[in-house]
């Protein structure tokens, strides 16, 4: 398919597009409202660079001066990560808006899997998906990523979903919506900083092939849901989920006294775990995100080279 006319690509994205070569999606909001400044700028660089190794290219997916931007400068990453306060966090929801606006939009996992899907792109890698948040049965918190991860068939690597969110419901509502779960070379469903979540994934895959050809089987028949393939961090790099539990409760506790509910939950949350765990969690997080770019990277190139 063609991108889509609205789409501002940048050559690299655009070249290895028309030749058919990998491209891997990358959202932008872990950069604006997921890590402090400068690691945020130095992890995004760093990520493209072990994409573009693999022999991939790496497409970071934001909205600038209202143009959805598929690719984008080191300038751009760089102010990203600076200018928190003029970037919306912006879902699927808030594109047109930031679109028509002419502002800054940094995606989040379902505005990025939309625009990656627009301009042709099967394979996005992130750190962790949102889901069903804790609390849920009477705040009605449920993230978009899920509703989208239900219609628009992109692959989506992650460390399972945030461990700050309820893991269970979560399962429970991508079951409900036919969001295929693939434990990658894992029976566990991973929970971010940890490597097992105490829930089994409800598949499991062990090559890039493997995953590849669930994908194109799953699409050939007409299911356009996307895929969750959960990929476990690294196990030097994990935090235990007994270790980090009590952190978490307690950044829920510190997130409910000042009275923060919506889209401010989940930057404000991962931020708290960070000054909680003396930057422990940033470190974690980094090394998630990189291990699930190179499994990107290999799983777009297994990817193509099903499609010649």
């Amino acid at each position: 398919m063609s991108p889509h006319p609205r789409l501002q690509l940048t050559d690299e994205v655009r070249e290895a597009l028309a030749d058919g070569r990998p491209v891997v999606a990358l959202e932008s909001t872990i950069i604006s409202h997921g890590m402090p400044y400068p690691d945020n700028v130095r992890m995004a660089g760093e990520v493209e660079d072990l994409i573009r190794a693999e022999g991939v290219t790496p497409a970071t997916i934001a909205v600038l001066d209202g143009a959805p931007r598929v690719g984008l400068t080191a300038d751009d990453l760089e102010m990203l990560g600076k200018a928190v306060e003029s970037v919306t966090k912006a879902s699927v929801r808030d594109l047109g808006y930031v679109v028509a606006k002419g502002v800054h939009g940094a995606t989040t996992v379902a505005a990025t899997m939309r625009l990656a899907h627009l301009a042709g792109i099967a394979v996005f890698a992130t750190g962790g998906l949102g889901g069903v948040h804790r609390g849920a049965t009477s705040s009605m918190d449920v993230s978009a990523d899920l509703t989208e991860l239900s219609r628009t068939p992109v692959a989506v690597i992650s460390a399972g979903v945030k461990s700050i969110l309820d893991i269970g419901l979560t399962l429970e509502a991508m079951e409900t919506l036919s969001i295929p779960v693939i434990g990658y070379q894992t029976d566990e469903f991973p929970s971010f900083y940890s490597r097992s979540s105490g829930y089994a994934a409800p598949m499991r895959a062990d090559s890039p092939e493997e995953l590849a050809a669930i994908m194109a089987a799953q699409w050939d028949l007409g299911v356009t849901s996307g895929f969750d393939i959960a990929s476990p961090i690294p196990a030097a790099d994990e935090i235990p989920a007994d270790q980090i539990a009590g952190i978490i409760t307690q950044a829920l506790a510190d997130m409910d006294e000042l009275g923060l509910t919506g889209k401010d939950t989940t930057p404000y949350l991962l931020g708290r775990v960070v000054e909680l765990t003396g930057g422990a969690s940033l470190t974690a997080n980094i090394a998630l995100v990189k291990n699930n770019a190179l499994l990107g990277a290999r799983l777009a190139k297994a990817y193509a080279a099903l499609r010649p």
